[in-house]
C-alpha cells in the first residue's frame, strides 16, 4: 500500500465520522483512530514485514476517494440552469432498490416531484432520495454502490 493510498484512507475516515478503522492486508496492519473533538489522532502503524513495492494493493481494500469539493463546485457551475440533487446524508449510494430490480432512473428519464431517484444506506437504513422538482435526468454523477458525503451532488435534473 502506497503512502498516497494511506493518506486518502485517512481523509475518507475523517470525513465519514467513524472513530476507528482497522485495515489488514497480509502482514500489513493499519489502525486509524479519530478524536471527534480535536480532529484525527496519529496513525498507529504495526509491523510491515513485506516491502510495499513487491505486491500491489488489492483494488477492493481502500475505498475510492470521493469527489473533492472543488470538483463538486465545478459540477454546480457547469449546470447552473439545472437542478442538482445532493446527498442529504453520508452513506452508500444505490441506484436500485435491490440487486435483482431495475435502476430507479436512467439518463433521459422524465421524473416528477417526489419520484424516488436512488437510495442511500446509512447505518443499515435505506433512505429514499426523491426528486424535488419535475424534469429530465441529465446526468448521474455517482456510480452504483459508491460511498457518498453529505451535500455531494448525485443527479442533475433539467426542469424545463
Amino acid at each position: 500500500m502506497e503512502l498516497k493510498e494511506i493518506q486518502n484512507l485517512i481523509k475518507f475516515v475523517a470525513k465519514s465520522g467513524a472513530s476507528e478503522v482497522s485495515l489488514e492486508m497480509g502482514e500489513i496492519k493499519i489502525t486509524i483512530k479519530t478524536d471527534k473533538g480535536e480532529g484525527m489522532a496519529p496513525i498507529a502503524p504495526v509491523h510491515q514485514a513485506v516491502p510495499v513495492a513487491i505486491a500491489p494493493a488489492p483494488e477492493a481494500v481502500a475505498p475510492a476517494p470521493v469527489a473533492p469539493v472543488a470538483a463538486n463546485a465545478a459540477v454546480e457551475e457547469e449546470v447552473s440552469s439545472h437542478q442538482t440533487v445532493k446527498s442529504p446524508i453520508i452513506g452508500t449510494f444505490y441506484r436500485r432498490p435491490s440487486p435483482d430490480k431495475a435502476n430507479f432512473v436512467e439518463i433521459g428519464d422524465h421524473v416528477n416531484e417526489g419520484d424516488t431517484l436512488c437510495v442511500i444506506e446509512a447505518m443499515k437504513l435505506f433512505n429514499e432520495i426523491e426528486a424535488e422538482t419535475s424534469g429530465t435526468i441529465v446526468k448521474i454523477l455517482i456510480d452504483d454502490s459508491t460511498p457518498v458525503e453529505f451535500d455531494q451532488p448525485l443527479f442533475v435534473i433539467d426542469p424545463s
